[in-house]
């Protein structure tokens, strides 16, 4: 877009889901602060200092390592019960401060086991919470237990089984089954059967690929796990006929244009693909990823989205998309998508944009 006085509509009011967020990632830095301070743990300098922290290029392996070590000291900071129901109620009140109607919060419970006395323990937890923000908040709460490609795939078959043990298709329910860490590390085939787990249980499959590999990652993501949506899979565009394969398989993209940029996989928005995906037809749910250690929520990727030259109705589209793409239950759909095209034939406010 052009510079220069526009109307534009609000996007912090823009209904909408969010299906990119990790629990960890979800948090305040002042949560993060007060729970390091609560049980005496020391924090380094760059989540002590200004916010958010100056990142290392991660599609370099020693930049990804040191943003993964910033990562685990903030996940070493939730030590209990408490801490967690107050991660996940932070989450879903930050969530409905920027129009965002459901949450789907992945978390791998085994980081939280050694707290609570185990995985089971520690998904219902977070279950338990997620089930009466929802009720209480505007935004409901489903829940995508991942397994690190940093661990065994046999505990990738053990984390499915209890997801499918808790599946479900209401907020506080387990609702998906995805895959994340670095995606360099370990075969996508190898985690296949745990993905086999999660499909028979009727969840979303909702793996990472495609944002620190390329467009094969996307590709065996989705030869070998047959996603409903991929996290990321930004670089999809780097192949033609990977573009298309994504396309023609319906499968959404959980696209993160604030982690991309975080992370260094593109200098700068104007080089997010996000058009370029839109434009080959595949669905987009925009997502914040990790807004403790990359600076930005849910409403500023709409904000970039409209920075690439994204007018409103495109806004609503994405937004729809998102609602589409979730496993929002139907009231939560049909009522979110009725306000959508209530917040698009509203008149645009007066502001000045610029792109």
């Amino acid at each position: 877009m052009t510079g220069g006085p526009q109307e534009a509509r609000s996007v912090e009011v823009l209904p909408k889901a969010h299906l990119h967020l990790h629990f960890t990632g979800s948090m305040r830095i002042g949560t993060v602060r007060d729970l390091a301070a609560k049980h005496g743990l020391p924090l380094p300098d760059a989540l002590l200092g200004d916010w958010p922290p100056r990142l290392a290029k991660a599609t370099d392996e020693r930049g990804w390592f040191r943003f993964q070590r910033l990562y685990d000291t903030a996940r070493a900071c939730v030590r209990g019960e408490d801490d967690m129901r107050r991660v996940v109620r932070e989450a879903a009140e930050d969530d409905a401060a920027e129009g965002s109607r459901w949450l789907e919060l992945q978390i791998d419970p085994t980081s939280y086991a050694p707290f609570v006395g185990g995985i089971t323990p520690a998904i219902e937890i977070v279950l338990d919470e997620a089930r009466a923000v929802s009720v209480e908040g505007r935004t409901g709460v489903g829940v995508i237990v991942a397994a690190s490609r940093m661990r065994h795939p046999l505990e990738a078959r053990t984390l499915a089984r209890l997801a499918a043990r808790y599946a479900g298709t209401g907020a506080g329910d387990v609702v998906g089954f995805g895959l994340s860490n670095d995606e360099r590390r370990g075969l996508v085939a190898d985690f296949a059967p745990a993905f086999a787990i999660a499909r028979r249980a009727g969840l979303a499959l909702v793996p990472h690929g495609g944002e620190l590999l390329g467009a094969q990652s996307v590709m065996e993501t989705l030869e070998h796990l047959d996603p409903d949506r991929i996290g990321h899979g930004v670089r999809s565009v780097e192949d033609p006929q990977v573009l298309d394969a994504v396309a023609e398989a319906g499968v959404a993209l959980e696209v993160c244009p604030g982690s991309n940029i975080a992370l260094g996989v593109y200098a700068g928005p104007e080089e997010v693909p996000l058009t370029q995906i839109l434009d080959a037809g595949i669905p987009v749910a925009l997502g914040a990823d990790d807004p403790l250690l990359f600076g930005n929520r849910l409403a500023h990727q709409y904000d970039l989205a409209r920075d690439l030259g994204c007018p409103d109705p495109v806004l609503a589209d994405l937004a729809r998309a998102s609602i589409l793409a979730s496993r929002a239950p139907e009231p939560v759909r049909s009522t979110a998508l009725w306000e959508i095209d209530g917040w698009l034939a509203d008149k645009p406010e007066k502001s000045v944009l610029s792109g």
